[in-house]
């Protein structure tokens, strides 16, 4: 059945014009002598015409005594968005939302602050295995669980990314599809035991039929592994490794419960060609071509309907001669896959590939013949090879999906050659009847991806498996925090115990100079190493700071500047 298109309808014209001889869009300009409110303003930002060119009327009289106001032409382009209808005011708050907001906007803050005052260093400070009191060992310990955390994490995150990149990359696998074809026959002469050739009187309902059948299963891999028991009953047929094999009381197998893969998952569509005329140089009695096409999946549906979704397909015809029939199998794949031109395939070595496979075949062989050129690396030169798959000097990478696209063909049907039988010899046999099996090479997912891959990346106890890690990761923050504090607390204490009178005094210098840099009595905020205050600075003498070539060059510097401003 050819598919029906449906055109627009007539209907009236859209309102305000789009009529012939008047723009769409276009109002009437108002004159000044006219009263009442100006017509409202169409939508549209295009230019108004004339007075005179809308309404066909002379000049009447304008505002200054005979002039005529022209309007201007308005800006286009970008500009500000105007509302089309009137502006609609928004409600007050009541004082209880605003309390709310505000209760709301205060909760929001305290937790920025909480936590943005989370410790987050899980580094033990240096030297705190030399305060710990024989249990040195601990901080060693520590620090390589540290350093193995660091190489773990970064070894299953590089296999987390493997992971998700090989599942979005739909990994292949190819198997075998056993395709067995038989046929019966019902009604032919010598199955009436009654009936006489040479008579004339012939019954009114006798009419000889035949029926073929097509059933197809995909072979798991120990049929795989022992299907090359009867390789001396083999013949290749084409150069698809198909393989056509005869073999006496051969039997389709069942579907195994649950298997997801039937027939008619490989195939988009199916023909049956009749070859003409038969064997004894007559013409079939019915010669019509079968044919099957997939039907689309509706997007709301995520099930294929019954008649696209099945393991064997079975076909009725009239007919008392043997009849050579061609089926034609057309590939369903996902993605699509295509025939390459020779001109393409000498280039990538692939007889057939994906359009994404073509591509990054035809980038990997610029980059492994060095055809990139130095300044634009998006450019390329182009070899004996690449000219005649593109027809000229130089190329563009980001084109290089339009190169390919001419050289891409659909691939051929998988053609099966099956001879229907209706003669008494070949069904009076002990075997019969005998089926014809091809086996077909199809590609599949990875079982792998969809039984372990995918339910591990969308496993819902990783996510709160990484809450329980952060969790332990900041008590561990909070506990190397303690450690710090603690390990500061004892410096304090050990340099005060060792030397109690130049530990207060520095620590009393150093007290002072927080305070004048805090109180702004500092000439250098911030800097009190180099604040002049400071013990260092109030000595002189040789040795001292202001015995140092930076000093020096500093008040010459200072002299100099100066001495320029008096002048």
């Amino acid at each position: 059945m050819q598919p029906q298109y449906r055109g627009y309808a007539p209907g009236p014209p859209p309102p305000g014009g789009g009529g012939v001889g008047q723009p769409i869009g276009i109002a009437p300009a108002p004159h000044h002598h006219q009263q009442g409110p100006p017509p409202p303003q169409p939508q549209h930002t295009q230019v108004p015409l004339p007075p005179q060119a809308q309404h066909g009327g002379g000049p009447g009289p304008g505002p200054r005594g005979g002039q005529h106001h022209v309007p201007q032409p308005r800006r286009g382009g970008i500009g500000p968005m105007m509302s089309a209808g009137p502006a609609h005011h928004q409600l007050p708050m009541t004082q209880a939302q605003i309390q709310q907001e505000s209760h709301r906007r205060e909760a929001v803050n305290h937790l920025a602050k909480l936590r943005s005052r989370k410790p987050t260093d899980k580094t033990l400070p240096d030297g705190v295995e030399e305060t710990l009191v024989g249990e040195g060992d601990v901080a060693v310990a520590y620090k390589k669980l540290r350093d193995f955390e660091r190489r773990l994490d970064a070894t299953m995150s590089r296999k987390r990314l493997d992971i998700v990149d090989s599942v979005n990359r739909n990994a292949k696998r190819y198997k075998t599809l056993r395709v067995w074809i038989t046929n019966t026959v019902e009604d032919q002469y010598w199955q009436n035991n009654n009936f006489n050739v040479d008579s004339f009187d012939f019954p009114s309902n006798l009419e000889s039929t035949y029926r073929v059948k097509i059933e197809g299963r995909l072979l798991d891999d120990e049929d795989e592994t022992n299907k090359d028991e009867d390789d001396e009953n083999k013949m290749d047929t084409s150069e698809d490794n198909n393989k056509a094999v005869t073999k006496p009381g051969a039997k389709p197998v069942s579907a195994k419960p649950g298997q997801r893969y039937r027939f008619s998952h490989f195939f988009k569509a199916l023909t049956v060609d009749f070859d003409q005329p038969t064997a004894s140089g007559r013409i079939p009695v019915d010669t019509t071509s079968i044919e099957w096409k997939k039907p689309e999946r509706t997007p709301a549906g995520s099930n294929l309907p019954a008649s696209a979704d099945f393991d064997e397909l079975t076909f009725k015809r009239h007919g008392d001669e043997n009849v050579n029939i061609t089926i034609n199998l057309h590939r369903h794949e996902d993605p699509e896959r295509y025939e390459l031109s020779p001109e393409l395939s000498d280039v990538i070595d692939m007889s057939e590939a994906t359009r994404q496979e073509a591509v990054a075949g035809l980038f990997e062989y610029i980059k492994l013949m060095k055809l990139q050129e130095d300044d634009e690396k998006r450019n390329f030169r182009c070899d004996d090879l690449l000219q005649k798959l593109i027809g000229r000097e130089s190329g563009h990478i980001p084109q290089l999906n339009e190169y390919v696209t001419p050289h891409l063909k659909p691939l051929p049907p998988i053609k099966l050659s099956y001879t229907i039988r209706v003669d008494q010899e070949f069904h009076s046999a002990p075997d019969a009847p005998k089926p014809t099996i091809y086996d077909i090479r199809v590609s599949v997912d990875d079982p792998l991806r969809s039984k372990h891959l995918v339910p591990f990346i969308h496993n819902p106890s990783y996510a709160q498996t990484l809450r329980e890690i952060h969790q332990l990761d900041e008590s561990l923050a909070v506990l190397i925090q303690a450690v710090g504090d603690s390990k500061a607390k004892h410096a304090f204490l050990t340099s005060m115990a060792n030397n109690p009178v130049n530990f207060v005094k520095n620590w009393l210098s150093s007290q002072k100079r927080d305070l004048e840099v805090i109180l702004g009595e500092a000439t250098r905020a911030g800097a009190a190493a180099e604040d002049p205050v400071g013990d260092e600075w109030r000595r002189g003498g040789k040795g001292s700071v202001w015995d140092s070539s930076n000093a020096r060059e500093s008040v010459n510097l200072l002299l100099s500047k100066q001495a320029g401003g008096f002048r």
